[in-house]
C-alpha cells in the first residue's frame, strides 16, 4: 500500500505587522506559492520603528524598520523577508540578497478634504506629513500653507484630514501604499514627480533571503529570478545610487525618480532646503546595453552617482544635511561630471522618509 507524500513545509515569510506591510507581504507570498508550489506563511516581526514613537530622525532613521527583520532572517526565524525598498539602507550585506518585484506607481498622493488639490488648498491650509522630503517640496510649491508633522499608519493619517474629527486640510501619502490597500478613492491628486519627487525606491518592494539559500538552480533562486523585474531593478538602482553618493539619511529632503524608456534609463533627482525655500534639480540619462544585465546594472549605478555628483557640485550640501560633498559650485555642461569611484560612503543612508506602516 502506498503512503501519501509528506506535504512540503511552509516557507516562512517575515513581515512587519502593520496592515500595509502584511498586505504587501501577502502579495509576495501568493506569488511565491505559485512559483514554488508550496505554502507560504507570514511571520510577524516587531521592529524598533513599530515600538518607539517620535520622528524617524530621533529614532536613528537608518534601519529602524529593517534590522529586526534581517535578524530574524539570519537567525532562522524566517526564510524570506519583505521590505518597502525605501526603508532599506543603501549598503546591502553580502550574506543577504534582495530582488525587486514590479513597482507600483512611485508618486506621492495628496488626500484632501472636499476634493482639494495642491493648487486649490486655501491659504493657510494645514497639510500633514512626517516626511521632510514631502514637506520641503510641498512648501516649495505652496509657501502659504502650513506643514504639520504626523506619524501613524495609513488610516490614522487619513483620519487627520478626512475623519469626523479631522484637524488637517490634507495629508500626503505614498500612492503605492494606498493602491495596495485598495484605498485610492481617497486620493484627490497624484502629485507630479516634477513638483514632488518621490523617495528613492518609493513604490517598490524588496524581497530578501539568505544568500546561502540562493544557490544557482535551487527552487528559491529560480523563484527569486522570476520575481525580479528588470525595469524596476534598474530604476531603483539609479535612485538609490543618488542616495548613497549624497550620503543622505531620513532627515534630508532628497527625491529621485527614474524610469526605463526606449532603451534608456532616465533619472531626475532633487535636493531641497528643509523649509522649502530653495531646491536643486538635476536630470540625466544612460543608454542601456541590450541583453547584458551586468552592464545595465553598472550603467544604472553610474547614472545615479553622476546625478548625485552634479547636485553636490551645484551646492546640494549647503541646502540639506548631507555628508557626501562640499557644495562647491559646478561649472561646465550638465553631464560633464564623472562618477567618483574613489569616494566611499561614510554611512549607510536609507531612503526611509516616514513609512506609512509606522
Amino acid at each position: 500500500m502506498s503512503t501519501p507524500e509528506t506535504a512540503p513545509a511552509p516557507l516562512r515569510l517575515g513581515t512587519r505587522g502593520s496592515a500595509l506591510a502584511t498586505t504587501q507581504s501577502g502579495l509576495v507570498a501568493r506569488r511565491l506559492e505559485e512559483l514554488l508550489g508550496r505554502p507560504v506563511e507570514l511571520v510577524r516581526i516587531r521592529t524598533e520603528g513599530d515600538v518607539k514613537t517620535g520622528s524617524l530622525a530621533s529614532l536613528g532613521g537608518t534601519g529602524v524598520f529593517v534590522t529586526a527583520l534581517r535578524e530574524a532572517l539570519l537567525d532562522g526565524r524566517c526564510d524570506v523577508a519583505v521590505h518597502s525598498l525605501k526603508d532599506l539602507p543603501t549598503a546591502q550585506p553580502a550574506d543577504l540578497t534582495i530582488v525587486t518585484p514590479e513597482r507600483e506607481d512611485p508618486r506621492d498622493a495628496l488626500c484632501g478634504r472636499d476634493g482639494l488639490t495642491l493648487d486649490t488648498l486655501p491659504r493657510g491650509a494645514r497639510v500633514g506629513t512626517g516626511s521632510p522630503r514631502r514637506a520641503a517640496q510641498v512648501q516649495a510649491a505652496r509657501p502659504d500653507v502650513e506643514l504639520v508633522d504626523i506619524r501613524g499608519n495609513v488610516e490614522t493619517r487619513l483620519a487627520r484630514a478626512l475623519g469626523p474629527d479631522a484637524d488637517l486640510d490634507a495629508v500626503v501619502l505614498a500612492l503605492a501604499g494606498l493602491s495596495r490597500l485598495g484605498r485610492t478613492e481617497v486620493v484627490t491628486q497624484a502629485l507630479d514627480p516634477a513638483v514632488v519627487a518621490p523617495a528613492p525606491g518609493q513604490g517598490a518592494l524588496a524581497v530578501e533571503a539568505r544568500t546561502a539559500d540562493l544557490a544557482p538552480g535551487s527552487p528559491l533562486a529560480e523563484a527569486f529570478a522570476a520575481l525580479d523585474h528588470r525595469p524596476t531593478r534598474l530604476a531603483v538602482l539609479a535612485e538609490r545610487a543618488v542616495l548613497a553618493r549624497l550620503e543622505a539619511g531620513c532627515a534630508a529632503p532628497v527625491g529621485a525618480h527614474s524610469r526605463v524608456e526606449a532603451g534608456e534609463l532616465q533619472l531626475t533627482a532633487v535636493v531641497a532646503r528643509v523649509d522649502g525655500t530653495e531646491q536643486l534639480t538635476h536630470s540625466a540619462s544612460a543608454v542601456l546595453a541590450p541583453h547584458d544585465a551586468v552592464a545595465q546594472d553598472d550603467a544604472a549605478t553610474a547614472l545615479g552617482v553622476r546625478v548625485a555628483e552634479a547636485l553636490l557640485a551645484d551646492g546640494a550640501a549647503r541646502l540639506a544635511p548631507l555628508v557626501g560633498g562640499t557644495g562647491e559650485p559646478r561649472t561646465g555642461e550638465d553631464d560633464d561630471v564623472a562618477p567618483r569611484s574613489d569616494v566611499e560612503p561614510l554611512h549607510t543612508p536609507t531612503g526611509t522618509d516616514d513609512p506609512e506602516g509606522a
